[in-house]
């Protein structure tokens, strides 16, 4: 092999040079064709922002969008299996649950939330593809806002929006409106009716607590409470006395210009085991993260949560046991339905704490945005208490989260034979799935 010429050559235990004058590129045009190669002029780093914090989910995976006053809200959902039976009717169910102006302890503001499937379905069946569900604001009050446009509510998120972003939607909540949950709520309706045909999964949440009244943990069976008995009242208490006092306690401060938070418990019975990753993505820690994502969420709690800490391990801890099925059971829940990050078989159940409503009607010490003290009395349409509205809210976000689990399950798990004196098919022990003719 040739040599290179004198002028290249360094000797052996020699420091290096510095380049000659054209840096790079004149070391390199000087050098014998043979060994001769360019090399491109360095381009200045490109600048990217991801849109983060508009996506959930990795495998069933929902993108939300739009603002409290603006022309719309809706959401964009990748990752749905083919061939699962959807109409807008079946979105449009939770969707009514969640509207304003439902009654009397709601917001007054007459929103129908009709929502409009654009995209991922044909002929009554989804296509695989994303899907684009629309929900207009019909609506809107801009004047409402002419205050808030021009100081920070107290509470809200008008102060941090700015703090962050420099610019904020005045007109309401913006993004960080509960209309933002029109979205989630219309993926939430497909994700529990692809857990219902897979795995017979029902989840069901209802009103446990509304400021100071408080439902007792034992006048609910988690195992045999309807949809029915919680749709029953306004309040969406499934226990008709205590209902009665929460609605009361609405009415007393919605008169009075004020407002009250409370607590929705969430049970998800039927749940395949196995759903959940640890140890960064445990099924609780993602359950928590879904909860807290939900607007005036204060606090989020799993199994025994907090009151757990005042027992011992021998009080605490799920006894295993065979049942007449031959299936590992536990005796008693606390774990909530998950052990180490993974659900355990066994019905899951939580509790999400709710903050009184930061928009009141009564007068309130605040800061301008050009940093003024003054006195600040809102106006427009609010919820004295946001907890029977948020009922459908948390049921769309647990939803999201097994479906999404489910999938990912499925992928790591289920791809190849499965141990079977240990690990069972999903959806295989708890139902059997009723699917669209062509999916049979």
């Amino acid at each position: 092999m040739a040599s290179a010429p004198a002028s290249h050559r360094v000797a052996a235990g020699a420091p290096w040079s510095p380049l000659p004058r054209g840096g790079f590129r004149a070391l390199t045009d000087s050098a014998p064709a043979s060994v001769r190669f360019s090399v491109a002029r360095r381009r200045a780093a490109r600048l990217e922002v991801k849109a983060a914090g508009n996506i959930f989910g990795d495998y069933f995976q929902v993108a939300t969008y739009g603002e409290s006053h603006g022309g719309g809200v809706g959401c964009v959902i990748s990752g749905c299996p083919p061939r699962i039976p959807l109409t807008e009717e079946d979105m449009q169910a939770d969707l009514d649950r969640r509207r304003p102006g439902q009654s009397r302890i709601t917001t007054p503001r007459k929103e129908t939330d009709t929502c409009k499937i654009l995209s991922g379905t044909y002929e009554g069946l989804t296509t695989g593809t994303p899907i684009h569900v629309f929900v207009p604001n019909t609506d809107q009050r801009g004047g409402d806002y002419t205050e808030m446009a021009k100081a920070y509510r107290p509470s809200h998120a008008d102060l941090t929006y700015d703090l962050k972003y420099g610019v904020r939607s005045v007109q309401g909540g913006g993004r960080s409106s509960a209309r933002e949950t029109i979205g989630r709520v219309a993926a939430g309706a497909l994700a529990k009716k692809i857990l219902k045909l897979k795995s017979g999964v029902e989840i069901l949440a209802f009103v446990s607590k509304v400021h100071q009244v408080v439902l007792p943990d034992d006048a609910v069976d988690y195992e045999t409470v309807t949809l029915d008995q919680i749709e029953s009242n306004i309040c969406r208490c499934p226990d008709p006395e205590y209902a009665e006092k929460m609605i009361a306690a609405i009415d007393k401060v919605r008169t009075d210009g004020n407002s009250i938070g409370g607590v929705v418990t969430c049970i998800a019975r039927n749940v395949p085991r196995g759903l959940g990753t640890p140890v960064f993505d445990k099924l609780e820690a993602l359950l928590a993260k879904a909860m807290l994502s939900l607007p005036a969420s204060k606090g989020f709690e799993i199994g025994s949560g907090f009151a757990g800490t005042d027992l011992t391990g021998s009080e605490h801890n799920d006894e295993f046991y065979m049942d007449e099925a031959g299936n590992v059971r536990t005796r008693t829940n606390r774990s909530g339905g998950v052990q180490g990050g993974i659900s355990n078989g066994e019905t899951i159940y939580f509790k999400v704490a709710f903050k009184p409503t930061a928009t009141i009607g009564k007068k309130q010490n605040t800061v301008t945005r050009d940093h003024q003290d003054i006195e600040l009395r809102t106006r427009g349409r609010h919820d004295p208490c946001v907890v029977p509205r948020a009922v459908p809210m948390v049921e769309t976000m647990a939803a999201l989260v097994l479906m999404d689990q489910l999938m990912a399950h499925s992928a790591q798990c289920e791809m190849f034979p499965l141990n079977l004196a240990l690990q069972e098919p999903v959806g295989s022990a708890n139902s059997t799935p009723v699917l669209a003719p062509d999916l049979a």
